[in-house]
């Protein structure tokens, strides 16, 4: 009988060791079976479980972030990253996440990292600086914006004189057109006035974004001389009606009063 109990707890103790060894090799084999997940700013990092991931959209961290002399205080989920923070520090600063460098703790940040791995807490201190090749981009962009508004509004003064000059060759087109003769003069000048419009288009700097729009004005004022030059032509052969001059005679009456003499003695 002592034989067999042996036996029988030296299987149980082999039975509890392979259960041991199964139980590390199976837990060792999940552990190399990493997920990995791509965040914003193309960062790939490690994917949380479902049950550690939380609902991001509940703020329940107070941070506050630096921005030069600015204190502006976000609210964000702990298991947010660094680059899901930039998104909301855009409505509050107006840099692109691309633009914003965040540092914490003397470290700049990665967007991949999150917030409670960094050891953020509810109202720890975060400095956003801006990054200084974007900051060089955007005053670049700034004042080409600025150059073009600017070619923008001499384009449209323009605009707004060649508009004023077309009313007058539509006057003078009508009234050759019923008939009537036009002082030549009248004519020599609006075409002088148009020629002027048109060296002011020319000086205007080319810029790709509105070339069409100068090129557009130019075309206008081409089109008003060419009508013009045919105007004057018509113009010349109207008949000029004959002048009918009427004389009028006014009629005096004699002075009834006749001369008086008075004599002396």
């Amino acid at each position: 009988m002592r034989i067999p109990e042996m036996m029988k707890r030296r299987l149980r103790r082999g039975e509890a060791v392979e259960s041991v060894t199964t139980t590390s090799s199976s837990s060792s084999a999940a552990s190399e079976l990493v997920e990995w997940e791509m965040r914003p700013g193309g960062m790939l990092v490690q994917k949380r479980s479902e049950s550690s991931s939380g609902d991001l959209s509940t703020p329940n961290l107070r941070i506050r972030v630096m921005y030069g002399a600015v204190l502006v205080q976000i609210s964000a989920n702990a298991q947010s990253t660094f680059g899901e923070l930039k998104k909301l520090l855009t409505a509050e600063t107006g840099l692109q996440p691309a633009e914003q460098r965040l540092i914490f703790r003397g470290k700049e940040r990665e967007n991949g990292e999150y917030l409670d791995t960094c050891g953020v807490k509810d109202r720890s201190k975060v400095v956003l600086i801006d990054d200084p090749e974007s900051k060089e981009r955007r005053m670049v962009e700034m004042r080409r914006k600025a150059k073009l508004e600017t070619i923008q509004r001499l384009i449209d003064n323009v605009s707004t004189e060649i508009d004023r000059l077309v009313e007058q060759v539509d006057v003078i087109e009508k009234s050759i057109a019923n008939g009537k003769r036009v002082a030549e003069l009248q004519i020599t000048t609006l075409i002088e006035m148009l020629m002027q419009q048109a060296v002011k288009l020319d000086n205007i700097p080319a810029a790709v974004d509105v070339c069409p729009h100068r090129d557009s004005q130019g075309e206008r004022v081409q089109k008003c001389v060419e009508k013009l030059d045919v105007l004057k032509v018509l113009n010349a052969k109207q008949k000029v009606p004959p002048s009918v001059v009427i004389s009028t005679w006014e009629t005096f009456d004699p002075s009834p009063a006749a001369n008086q003499w008075e004599l002396f003695d």
